[in-house]
């Protein structure tokens, strides 16, 4: 039989069991069908256009002056606003479904949307070491373009899509943060269109008091239009030690020693069970060891938790030799864990979201369309599944003193019950916007990210996040804000300190211009 005839027997047949079924069916119980046959497409599409797109106006040099006319346009929208009587708040015109984060807000549907097409980069400046670029600008499009010029980011947070805009108004950090501290920090400058349609630039100089409040703050002050982002030399290879450890005592002393080296660059720990984890050190050189050189990056390459949990099995130390962008990345294929099966505990198995994604022959066949975009996902999932998610899943980060890990740890264990748990260390500064240390002193933290489906008996989304949440405030922590939010308006702001940021919204008249950033992001606030 001809192969494009017997190909269409099989798309025929697929619709007409859809039919059968019902969509809805299909979504919920065999989803990978439509993830691996339309969202991985749609994906690769995506992809392929943004980074030509990205590349051509790079080349061109023809983003700065396309910038200012979109400055211009974004100050237009709000003065019509203000003309118009400013009856509802303002927010960023982009849909929900494209940002990362699985929250799905409705304040899109009744505030007054402002548009806000910025994707670019504007200026690689090598003599001041900075890289401006626009709030859409994506870590998979500065890895790109800055590791070809020989530089990087300090900070690089993980996954491909994360933007430049969410990362300064929420937050970022990567496994370089024990020395950098968090993506806010590698920031010298904002660039923001105020309540009445001003365009302002803060520094740590200039408008000094705002640069130190937009952080966490959701965009909840004017809208970013441009940051000025630190660079740093890049080499080729991230030379990367594994070491499993065993005994939760030891696991804990093991990476509070290794985070507070400031020889190794990175320090990641992935903890597989509440006894045994692997902690990875690296350092960036450009010499390997060619029988070392792991090209992790390669679509046809394990998981990369999935690798390193090999190491623990095997209980070996072990160094790799890892090209940097693949380092960076190292996460992006498998969306840290996500892809797997995630069995639900009611009458069906939701399949999310490719169960059989790390085989070796889905890697090698298709592994190169993999990840499927988190946008899309986000778009075609339904109520059913979201439904699903917010009930027995887990996408958590919390940020804790290093002092306290263990005990994290272990209520973690208890309240939740979900490994791997992602152990990423930061130095967290003394400073006078929403997230800074108890004391007058830099302070360690560690950032426990808990990311799958409860393995606690009973599990209640709601009442389990709300244990974790009055821990994490006990022991003076913060929680990301791009996840679920229990907490009321008082707990809230007993974790952040709102003192700079309420002055700066009575001040910038942006209490009738944006919501407070409680009404945006909290799930017990009417948004």
């Amino acid at each position: 039989m001809d192969p494009l005839l017997y190909l269409g027997g099989l798309v025929v047949l697929f619709l007409l069991w859809i039919k059968v079924k019902g969509l809805d069916y299909v979504i919920v119980h065999q989803r990978w069908i439509f993830v691996c046959l339309f969202l991985l497409p749609l994906s690769v599409i995506f992809d392929v256009y943004y980074y030509l797109r990205a590349w051509l106006i790079f080349k061109m040099c023809s983003a700065p002056k396309q910038h200012d006319q979109r400055v211009r346009n974004i100050q237009r929208q709000v003065r019509e606003w203000r003309k118009e009587g400013g009856k509802t708040h303002m927010c960023t015109g982009r849909p929900g479904w494209l940002t990362v984060s699985l929250r799905v807000g409705k304040y899109k549907k009744t505030n007054k949307n402002i548009m806000i097409n910025m994707m670019d980069i504007l200026e690689v400046d090598t003599q001041r070491q900075v890289v401006r670029v626009e709030p859409l600008v994506n870590m998979g499009q500065i890895t790109a373009l800055l590791n070809s010029l020989g530089w990087t980011l300090p900070v690089l947070p993980e996954l491909d899509d994360l933007t430049v805009g969410g990362l300064v108004m929420g937050t970022g950090i990567e496994s370089s943060s024990h020395i950098y501290g968090l993506f806010q920090h590698i920031c010298v400058a904002f660039e923001l269109v105020l309540a009445d349609g001003s365009l302002v630039r803060c520094t740590e100089e200039e408008n000094s008091d705002l640069f130190h409040a937009v952080p966490w703050s959701c965009g909840t002050l004017g809208f970013l239009v441009a940051a000025e982002i630190k660079i740093v030399p890049a080499r080729l290879w991230v030379r990367l030690q594994y070491e499993p450890i065993r005994g939760l005592e030891n696991i804990c002393r093991r990476f509070s020693e290794a985070s507070e080296d400031k020889n190794n660059t990175f320090v990641e720990g992935l903890q597989y069970s509440l006894d045994e984890a692997v902690i990875m050190t690296g350092t960036m050189t450009d010499t390997a060891e060619p029988d070392k050189i792991n090209r992790i990056g390669l679509h046809y390459k394990p998981w990369f938790f999935k690798h390193v949990e090999r190491y623990l099995t095997e209980n070996k130390k072990a160094v790799e030799y890892i090209p940097l962008r693949h380092y960076y990345h190292r996460h992006t294929r498998s969306i840290f864990w996500e892809l797997q099966l995630i069995p639900v505990h009611m009458n069906v198995c939701l399949q999310d979201i490719i169960p059989f994604g790390n085989h070796p022959v889905f890697r090698w066949l298709f592994g190169w369309m993999v990840p499927p975009k988190i946008s899309l996902l986000k778009l075609t999932q339904g109520e059913t599944i979201r439904q699903l998610y917010e009930q027995h899943h887990v996408v958590q980060d919390m940020l804790v003193p290093m002092k306290h890990i263990q005990t994290a740890i272990a209520r973690f264990h208890q309240d939740i019950h979900v490994y791997p748990l992602w152990l990423c260390p930061f130095m967290l500064p003394p400073g006078r916007g929403m997230v800074h240390p108890k004391g007058e002193e830099a302070e360690l933290y560690v950032d426990i990210g808990a990311y799958g489906e409860p393995g606690v008996k009973h599990f209640q989304a709601k009442a389990s996040c709300r244990q974790l949440e009055q821990f994490v405030r006990e022991v003076h922590g913060f929680q990301m804000l791009y996840a679920d939010v229990y907490m009321e308006r008082s707990e809230f702001w007993e974790m952040f300190d709102g003192t700079l940021y309420h002055r700066l919204r009575k001040e910038l008249g942006c209490q009738d211009a944006f919501p407070e950033v409680y009404d945006k992001i909290c799930k017990a606030a009417r948004h």
